[in-house]
């Protein structure tokens, strides 16, 4: 497979996590603005934000914790030469898992809703790692 196409998924979820972090910029300012909320002069954490605000706000911390186990593993799938097409494929898919994650996040953020997203997300990735592992362990044998 070619670098570029290994890469996709992962700028694809990289400008899901710069677009949710532009939103949430915008809609914290906008509360702030609107006097919504007031500063604490600490952490944000503390602010009470509106509901809107901190739905966007949840969802873009969100992109930064799973994640980060898939961006590991496409540099380690780039670095070992172990990324197919099928690898490729399921990381499209983990990606899209993220994205209508995300869309539900911000929207009706009903978790009945979103949770089976996030589990298919996290079964996506458990068997892109497993998927990997066994190529390398494998393969080095």
């Amino acid at each position: 497979m070619s670098v570029a196409a290994i890469l996709s998924p992962v700028f694809a979820l990289v400008a899901l996590a710069f677009g949710l972090l532009v939103w949430m910029g915008v809609a914290r300012w906008g509360a702030v603005r609107a006097g919504e909320v007031r500063s604490t002069g600490g952490s944000t954490r503390a602010i009470q934000w509106p509901k809107r605000a901190q739905a966007v706000s949840d969802a873009f911390h969100n992109q930064l914790e799973l994640p980060q186990l898939f961006y590991l593993l496409v540099v380690l799938a780039l670095i070992t030469r172990a990324a197919d097409l099928v690898f490729v494929l399921l990381s499209w898919l983990f990606v899209a898992s993220r994205y209508a994650h995300a869309v539900v996040h911000t929207g009706s953020n009903e978790v009945r809703l979103r949770f089976p997203l996030f589990l298919a997300g996290v079964v996506i990735l458990a068997v892109l790692w497993l998927t990997f592992a066994l190529r390398v362990l494998l393969l080095s044998a």
